[in-house]
């Protein structure tokens, strides 16, 4: 049986190890911490015997929902964790009003693409831009 559940940080070594084994890039701790301030409803975990086994990460920003970081142990794949993952996330985007709701895809990533188009998510022709925001240098003259 699996449990899906909202994130503790007692969660948190298991999900850092479970996305580094998914390849996911793992999000810093200061980061986490920031992001559940805001809607940690949204930053989910599935539970199997308990062991974390899938994580996903939502957030909403009053106009949009986001999914971020959907990873499942590669041992307990096409179980339909993936799909409870995002339901229950969509359930909860749904209690917001959230009217929309964007993930990113890369494009060579055909498999989750498909995963994706199967729960209804659509490509959009849009172009992702990015702006790393580093603390800039202060200069004394």
């Amino acid at each position: 049986m699996i449990e899906i559940r909202q994130f503790g940080w007692p969660d948190h070594e298991a999900v850092v190890g479970l996305w580094a084994s998914a390849g996911r890039d793992v999000v810093p701790r200061d980061e986490l911490a920031a992001k559940l301030q805001r809607d940690p409803q949204l930053f989910l975990v599935a539970v199997a015997d308990q062991t974390v086994v899938g994580v996903v990460l939502g957030t909403y920003d009053g106009r949009r929902g986001w999914i971020l970081r959907l990873a499942v142990d590669p041992t307990r794949r096409r179980q339909g964790i993936a799909s409870g993952l995002i339901g229950e996330l969509e359930a909860r985007f749904a209690a917001l009003d959230c009217p929309r709701v964007n993930l990113l895809v890369l494009p060579e990533d055909t498999g989750a693409l498909r995963f994706w188009q199967a729960l209804g998510y659509l490509p959009c022709p849009d172009v992702l831009c990015s702006k790393p925001m580093t603390t800039p240098e202060i200069r004394i003259t």
